[in-house]
């Protein structure tokens, strides 16, 4: 084989290499019911956005310096996380690695989901559940105090295509995208997954806290 032949074939495996690893750096999540996001979040937050910069976070095993998105925050109100307030969210600085775009004008509130880091700050991501609070739904609201975090053991499975099965009495099937065609639809935006008395688990939709009786034996 030809000098020329073994640098063609050495630079297209680095182009395939770098080619996998951009593949492997792309952003990727399934999408999740508020109720799970809240469960899975160590954060949860109603806040402002009031500034934006890159800063440094450190390095990475290649001695590259890591950028993230910091994102200047105006605490309204804490549903989840730790005694002290939010005042800065940090994120990746492309949606392709997962970063989150936001609005800084200090206009917008948002309903913010995310990771909690070991020096105390926090990190979000496209996968975390983020909307601005003005499109959230009334019962959203009002089951983030009521019911998300108090039926976290109930599971819900995301439904994709039919059929699709229950495999524990735990567990709520979420059907907006089989049905609507979206991860917006009505169970996202009115439902809750509550536990009842007999430790199974169904869907619960109301502003008011659900009758003992639905609690006992009756279907949603």
């Amino acid at each position: 084989m030809t000098w020329m032949s073994n640098s063609c074939l050495v630079t297209l495996a680095v182009l395939l290499l770098w080619r996998v690893e951009e593949i492997a750096e792309a952003c990727s999540c399934s999408p999740a019911h508020p109720q799970q996001a809240v469960c899975n979040s160590d954060v949860v937050i109603r806040a402002k956005l009031v500034g934006r910069q890159e800063v440094d976070a450190g390095n990475d095993i290649y001695g590259n310096t890591i950028k993230r998105i910091k994102y200047d925050v105006k605490q309204i109100k804490m549903f989840k996380g730790p005694s002290h307030d939010i005042d800065a969210v940090y994120t990746a600085p492309s949606s392709s690695l997962c970063g989150v775009s936001m609005d800084t004008t200090g206009k917008k509130e948002y309903l913010i989901t995310g990771k909690l880091e070991t020096d105390g700050t926090m990190h979000v991501t496209l996968c975390d559940f983020i909307d601005q609070w003005d499109a959230m739904t009334a019962t959203q609201k009002k089951n983030l105090i009521q019911r998300y975090e108090s039926s976290c053991d109930c599971k819900i499975t995301h439904c994709t295509s039919i059929p699709c099965v229950l495999s524990s009495p735990t567990e709520c099937l979420w059907t907006d995208w089989v049905i609507e065609k979206t991860v917006k639809g009505e169970q996202a935006k009115h439902y809750a997954c509550i536990k009842r008395n007999d430790d199974s688990c169904a869907w619960y939709r109301g502003s008011t806290p659900p009758r003992k009786e639905f609690l006992d034996i009756e279907d949603p």
